[in-house]
């Protein structure tokens, strides 16, 4: 395997097999390979194995995506491969990869026919969350570039993300699980939730509601807590300050105004056609499935990928669309879009009249 920068793909599997997934012995595990991570499935094909477990190993290239949506006929945008739904189906755990060799690969893709065949896979996207899974993220050359990052500073940012530069990345999870867990506590009897920033000033309610602690067990890196706002709720507007990229779309100035938990104007200084078809998607699209709270401190800066910048201290994020059933929450969507703003800088977030973070800091 290999050594020196970077996460250690051994370390790395290690983590994913007895942290985020709890692998037992006789579970077939799916694994979604890109064609760049395959030092990371290969440590994990051996850790499986080693485990008593049986890899399940998909050929996933991410390279794929331009040309499916450049030739699919009409039953591929409308449908899906029934094996793909089989492979969830009879899986006991899925893992998913990040590791694409261009960010913007799909940056001239109609966002209308991406919309279309997301919403014909929903089935597929109800059977993997309803199982254990966790999602991940390799270094690229192309991951760094977005981050605006060489490739040995990104890998060891990602490293650090991980915890995997820590002597026990394993207790380190753990105490942060901790920490989350005494944010949770405290969220636990909130009703109503105030987020002022720059451009922002928005309400919403979540009593009634569950605060999941996201300790690794699903995405990694994790690090936030998380819960499903009441969906008629949301009034006021936000601005997301941190830029996004959806499918390799960039979006970025998005600002949105709710009334009655609905989407009532939307507008975005770059990939306005995205965000309007994105809301557009289906009903539920244009409410809110989703209000998080980053707390990982090894991430410090957006670095475009999404599954790192929403666990980033000091920021919060709202997803537009599905709801996650075990908050509470009943939103359905094909649409699952996180969305950050950023608290460092004049922000502040207030439950119940009680400020608990101001400019990016949790307030004892």
């Amino acid at each position: 395997m290999r050594r020196g920068w970077g996460p250690d793909p051994d370390a790395f599997a290690a983590l994913l097999c007895d942290w985020c997934l709890e692998v037992k012995p006789g579970q077939q595990v799916l694994v979604a390979m890109p064609l760049r991570a395959l030092p990371l499935v290969r440590a994990l094909h051996v850790a499986l194995l080693e485990r008593d477990a049986w890899p399940v190993i998909r050929l996933s290239p991410a390279e794929l995506a331009e040309d499916f949506y450049r030739h699919a006929r009409e039953a591929h945008l409308d449908g899906f491969p029934s094996l793909d739904l089989l492979d969830v189906q009879t899986a006991d755990a899925v893992v998913g990869i990040e590791a694409p060799s261009n960010t913007r690969a799909l940056a001239s893709t109609d966002p209308a026919l991406i919309a279309r065949a997301a919403r014909a896979r929903k089935p597929i996207q109800e059977a993997r969350l309803a199982l254990r899974w966790c999602g991940t993220i390799w270094p690229t050359p192309a991951l760094a570039q977005q981050a605006g990052m060489g490739e040995r500073e990104y890998a060891e940012f990602v490293t650090r993300a991980l915890f995997l530069d820590r002597p026990d990345a394993i207790a380190a999870w753990r105490e942060l699980s901790a920490r989350q867990q005494r944010l949770v506590d405290r969220l636990s009897t909130a009703h109503e939730i105030h987020i002022e920033a720059p451009g922002t000033d928005l309400r919403l309610r979540v009593d009634g509601r569950t605060w999941i602690n996201s300790n690794g067990k699903r995405n990694m890196p994790s690090g936030e807590v998380f819960t499903g706002p009441i969906e008629a709720s949301a009034a006021g507007t936000i601005r997301f300050t941190i830029p996004s990229s959806p499918r390799g779309v960039e979006v970025s100035g998005v600002e949105l105004t709710f009334d009655r938990g609905k989407v009532v104007k939307a507008r975005a200084d770059r990939g306005e056609d995205y965000l309007r078809s994105a809301l557009a998607i289906d009903d539920g699209a244009a409410f809110l499935g989703e209000l998080g709270i980053g707390t990982n401190t090894g991430i410090d800066r957006p670095t475009g990928a999404i599954l790192l910048d929403e666990k980033m201290a000091g920021t919060v994020h709202l997803a537009l669309g599905r709801s996650y059933p075990e908050t509470g929450g009943t939103n359905v969507s094909a649409l699952h879009w996180d969305l950050i703003c950023d608290l460092r800088e004049g922000g502040r977030m207030g439950v119940d009249g009680q400020v608990l973070n101001e400019n990016g800091r949790f307030v004892e």
